[in-house]
């Protein structure tokens, strides 16, 4: 080989050879099942055979691969059909893993049929040859359904909140032109007044509230409209739905509480006074420590936990997780040439919370995070600078809970400035005014 350089690129844990093993083409209502176990003869044979996905049917194939000693099974992540049988095959004991259906595609040119489809998968997944999703233990799959549901339900809030604002716009209402937002108190109070019947706007404008009464003028005149009886009867349906929601979000974010308890439980009250008596540090819960991040307050942290989970073995570095999640730009190699390629979907619920910490961060002055993302804004764009920032956040999230005793600590706005090289940058830019024409002389600051 020369002296041309040798890269060593080690196998994944997956990457091996399994002489036992069985794939599910999964479907609604059923799944074809192949299994691939040595014969007699010493070939390999392979028998396939359609399973109902009913608790029962796929419960009894757990057992029967459990007593031929199958040690691996892959299930096709299918649309939401393959939960049943992961779920089952891991309450049997089995070895199970959830591979993506764009990374199992069979070889163009072949015939495509469910049979054959299992038959490629069992092969695949015999010579090591896929790579598994991501899929957390039931106690964070618990978590996650219940913070998924808390995301859905503000955004449904969020969306009935649009929907009473265009009606207001529809009876010529401008108070959201005047009012920050129509979820204040003292806004909230004029629509019910508009309900109830009172058309008056120099009434409606004194149920102001802080400092939206300096306004009374403004409001007057954006209350002057033409509100009539079924523009109150559909506010009505609209207050009704978001007061509900209310109710709902709040018992959720209740039940999330007393969830992640018991996932990451809080040290004991006694630690925790005698370490602040102390001055000293404490192991705090992964939760507490994740809010100590810029951007990040506890929902989030609550959130994140239930999309990446707590046990980040699943993940050997910060690389892996950041790479899974879709933050890191790819780089397209074809020769010489070299091309950016896009992040990739990912994980909407974690990207979505990463963003919003991301931009939380960057609106700051004093921290590492919001320097890092004015230092890359005016040269890539705010797209690129916040996606950056957010991939800087999860490399931060895995490190803290790699490492239970670690606590987040900043390293400053003026991180970059302290590294530095003066010596460097001094004699670059003396070569620089020297280019222009200039004799430099350098005086030490008094």
């Amino acid at each position: 080989m020369g002296d041309r350089p040798v890269e060593e690129i080690p196998d994944a844990d997956s990457e091996q050879v399994w002489q036992r093993v069985c794939a599910v083409d999964v479907a609604k209502e059923s799944g074809m099942v192949c299994t691939r176990l040595p014969s007699g003869s010493g070939r390999r044979v392979s028998r396939v055979w359609k399973v109902a996905a009913t608790t029962n049917a796929v419960g009894d194939l757990a057992a029967e691969l459990v007593a031929a000693g199958v040690e691996k099974v892959t299930v096709e992540s299918t649309s939401d059909y393959w939960r049943i049988w992961f779920y089952l095959f891991e309450a049997a004991g089995l070895d199970v893993q959830l591979v993506n259906a764009r990374d199992v595609r069979n070889v163009p040119g072949r015939p495509k049929t469910d049979k054959l489809d299992a038959v490629w998968l069992a092969k695949l997944t015999e010579k090591g040859l896929l790579r598994p999703s991501f899929v957390p233990p039931a106690a964070i799959r618990a978590l996650r359904d219940y913070t998924r549901m808390r995301v859905d339900l503000v955004r449904d809030r969020t969306r009935y909140w649009s929907r009473l604002e265009k009606l207001l716009e529809d009876a010529l209402i401008k108070v959201s032109s005047v009012a920050s937002t129509l979820k204040t108190l003292s806004t909230r109070d004029m629509v019910e007044a508009l309900i109830a019947g009172e058309r008056d706007p120099q009434v409606l404008a004194s149920l102001a509230h802080g400092r939206l009464r300096r306004r009374h003028d403004a409001l007057v005149e954006a209350l002057t409209g033409r509100f009539d009886a079924h523009h109150g009867e559909l506010a009505r349906i609209l207050l009704d739905q978001i007061r509900r929601l209310d109710t709902e979000i709040a018992n959720l974010t209740e039940r999330i509480g007393q969830v992640i308890d018991d996932i990451d439980p809080p040290p004991p009250a006694t630690a925790t006074d005698d370490a602040d008596a102390e001055g000293g540090d404490i192991h705090l819960a992964a939760r507490r420590r994740l809010a100590e991040i810029p951007g990040i307050n506890t929902e989030s942290a609550q959130l994140i936990i239930a999309e990446i989970g707590l046990d980040m073995t699943r993940f050997p570095t910060a690389g892996h997780l950041v790479s899974w999640a879709k933050l890191s730009p790819r780089t397209i190699q074809s020769g010489t040439s070299l091309t950016a390629g896009g992040t990739g979907k990912g994980n909407p619920y974690l990207k979505g919370v990463l963003g919003m910490a991301a931009a939380t961060a960057a609106r700051g002055h004093t921290t590492f995070l919001s320097a890092r993302y004015r230092r890359l804004v005016t040269r890539r764009g705010k797209g690129k600078a916040l996606v950056a920032v957010a991939r800087s956040i999860l490399v931060i999230i895995w490190h803290l809970l790699a490492d239970p005793t670690a606590r987040y600590h900043d390293l400053g706005a003026d991180h970059h400035d302290r590294r530095i090289n003066t010596t460097r940058r001094t004699n670059s830019l003396v070569r620089q005014l020297e280019a222009l024409g200039h004799t430099v002389t350098l005086q030490p600051a008094a």
